[in-house]
C-alpha cells in the first residue's frame, strides 16, 4: 500500500514540476507557421456576412511561446473580423496568446463589406500581423464586395422589368403577381438563399442572349473543397414554380439563355385544371444538376429547343398533360456521378427514375402530344426514356432522328432513331473528379453516336447550336443542343 501512494506522490510531483517549468521562450530566432500566408474569398456580398475562412497557427519550435499581438491592420475599421483560439473583440486587437511547443491554434476570419454603391465589384484588402519575441509576420487578406439588389418575401404586383446592373439576392422568396409579367433583362443574376423560392402566379419573359445569359443559382460562392465549389452540390436552393391559378388566363412563359443550377427543381410549370394549359417556352437554356427534377410540366404546352436538361436525381424532364415539343435539346442524367463527396444522394436504387417520363395514365390531365427531334436522351440508367401509357401504339407522338438510351422502340411513332450500344461514347465527359477537377460537359466527343444522326430539314429551322455555333457548316448536323467542335474545350459550359 505505501509504495502505491508514492507511485502517486511521485507522479503529482513530477507533473507540478513540468508545471512550473512551463516557460515561454524570449528568443527571436522562433517563428510562428501558418497553414496559408494569403487568405481570398470569394465575392462577398454587402452587408451580407461572409462564410468563415480557417488558418492553422502553428509552433514548430521545441519551446512554448507567447504571442505579444494579433491584429487586423486596420484594427476596428477593417471590413475583417478575426478570432483566435476563442479570442475575439471589437478592435480586433487580441494580446498575449500562448502557443505550446509543436502546437497549433485556430484561426478563424471573417468579412462583412458596407454597400459602396457601385455595380462592379470592389476589392478590399487588409493583413493579420503577428507579433513574437520582437518578430513580425503577416496573413493578407483580399475580398471582392459586390453591391446587391436585395429582395425578402419579395412580391411583384405590377408588370416591371428588373434590369442587370446589379446581382439580385433572394431570401424566402421572390414572387409575381396573378395576372402581372416580369421581364428579366439580359445579363441579370439571381443569387437564392437556403431554400428560397423563385414563383410565378403571373407571366415570366426572360430573354438573355448568348454573350449575356441570365443567371440563376445559389448564394454560396466558397468552396467545399480546392477546386470544388458549393455549386456543384444540388439543393442549394428551392427552384422556380410557375403556377397556373384557376379562373385567370392561360399564363404565357419565355425564357432564352436562361442558366440554372443546383437547386431542388429547375422549373415546376403546373395547372390543375386540364382546360387552362399554360405555355413555357424554352430556347438555348441550361437547367443542370437538381436534387429532385429538372423540367415537370402538368397540364401545359411546353417547347424546348437547343437547350440541356442535365443531372437530377429524379426525372430530368417529367410530362404530364399538354403538348410537348422538344427540338435539338440534350437531356443527360448522371446525377452523382463522381468521387466528390457530395452534400446530395447519389443517383442511385435498382430502377432509377428515367431521365425522361411521360405520363399518359391519369384521366385527370389534357389530352397529350409529343415530338422529340434531333435529341439526345441519355444517362447512367439502363433505360432513360419511358412512356406510362396504357396502349403505346396509340400514343400521339412522334420520335424522330434522335439519340435514346432504352430499348429499341419498334411503335410506329418511332423513325430513324439510334439507340444506346455498350461501347458508347456521347459526350466529353459525364464525371467528377475530384483530383484531375473534371466536371460534367454534354457536349458531343468525337466518336459520339449522336453525331449527323439530325434530320437535316429540321436543323435549318435551328442553324445554330445552343454555342452560337453552325450546325449547317458540314452537312451533317448533329443531334442535341451542341454540335460537335473539333477544338471542344472539356470545360463545363457556363
Amino acid at each position: 500500500m505505501l509504495k502505491k501512494y508514492s507511485i502517486y506522490i511521485f507522479a503529482l510531483l513530477t507533473t507540478l514540476f513540468a508545471a512550473c517549468n512551463d516557460k515561454f521562450s524570449d528568443n527571436p530566432s522562433y517563428k510562428l507557421a501558418f497553414s496559408a500566408d494569403t487568405v481570398r474569398f470569394d465575392t462577398v456580398f454587402t452587408t451580407i456576412g461572409s462564410t468563415t475562412a480557417r488558418v492553422m497557427v502553428y509552433n514548430p519550435n521545441k519551446e512554448n511561446l507567447k504571442i505579444d499581438q494579433v491584429m487586423l491592420g486596420k484594427g476596428a475599421d477593417s471590413y475583417f473580423r478575426i478570432n483566435l483560439d476563442g479570442n475575439a473583440n471589437a478592435e480586433n486587437t487580441i494580446s498575449n496568446v500562448e502557443i505550446l511547443k509543436h502546437d497549433s491554434l485556430y484561426l478563424f476570419i471573417e468579412v462583412t463589406i458596407d454597400p459602396n454603391n457601385q455595380n462592379s465589384p470592389v476589392l478590399v484588402n487588409d493583413y493579420i500581423q503577428f507579433s513574437t519575441n520582437g518578430n513580425t509576420q503577416r496573413i493578407e487578406l483580399e475580398a471582392y464586395g459586390q453591391d446587391v439588389v436585395l429582395f425578402r418575401q419579395k412580391l411583384i404586383t405590377q408588370d416591371t422589368v428588373l434590369t442587370a446592373e446589379k446581382p439580385y439576392l433572394i431570401y424566402d422568396y421572390l414572387a409575381v403577381d396573378t395576372a402581372r409579367t416580369l421581364t428579366i433583362a439580359a445579363g441579370c443574376k439571381f443569387y437564392f438563399h437556403n431554400r428560397a423560392q423563385f414563383v410565378v402566379f403571373g407571366n415570366l419573359v426572360a430573354e438573355g442572349t448568348l454573350e449575356k445569359p441570365i443567371i440563376m443559382r445559389g448564394d454560396r460562392l466558397d468552396y467545399m473543397f480546392p477546386h470544388i465549389p458549393y455549386d456543384y452540390s444540388a439543393g442549394q436552393w428551392d427552384g422556380m414554380y410557375l403556377i397556373q391559378v384557376n379562373n385567370h388566363a392561360a399564363a404565357r412563359h419565355k425564357l432564352n439563355y436562361v442558366e440554372t443550377n443546383s437547386g431542388t427543381v429547375g422549373i415546376y410549370l403546373s395547372s390543375d385544371n386540364k382546360n387552362i394549359t399554360p405555355s413555357l417556352l424554352l430556347e438555348n437554356s441550361r437547367l443542370h444538376n437538381f436534387s429532385t427534377y429538372g423540367l415537370v410540366a402538368q397540364n401545359a404546352n411546353v417547347e424546348v429547343i437547343n437547350t440541356e436538361i442535365s443531372n437530377c436525381a429524379s426525372y430530368c424532364a417529367y410530362l404530364a398533360g399538354g403538348e410537348h415539343k422538344f427540338m435539338h435539346s440534350t437531356i443527360a442524367n448522371y446525377f452523382g456521378n463522381t468521387n466528390a463527396i457530395s452534400q446530395t444522394a447519389k443517383r442511385d436504387g435498382e430502377h432509377p427514375q428515367p431521365a425522361v417520363y411521360i405520363n399518359n395514365l391519369s384521366k385527370t390531365m389534357a389530352s397529350m402530344n409529343s415530338i422529340f427531334k434531333n435529341c439526345i436522351v441519355t444517362g447512367s440508367a439502363k433505360t432513360e426514356f419511358e412512356i406510362g401509357t396504357t396502349f403505346p401504339e396509340r400514343y400521339h407522338g412522334e420520335f424522330s432522328h434522335s439519340y435514346f438510351r432504352c430499348d429499341s422502340l419498334k411503335l410506329p411513332q418511332f423513325t430513324d432513331m439510334a439507340y444506346y450500344q455498350n461501347q458508347d461514347t456521347v459526350f466529353v465527359n459525364t464525371y467528377v473528379a475530384y483530383g484531375d477537377y473534371s466536371y460534367y460537359d454534354f457536349q458531343l466527343d468525337s466518336v459520339s453516336p449522336a453525331r449527323g444522326i439530325a434530320d437535316p430539314e429540321t436543323a435549318a429551322q435551328y442553324p445554330l447550336d445552343r454555342n452560337g455555333n453552325s450546325r449547317l457548316a458540314d452537312g451533317a448536323p448533329d443531334a442535341g443542343a451542341y454540335e460537335w467542335q473539333s477544338q471542344a474545350t472539356g470545360q463545363p459550359n457556363e
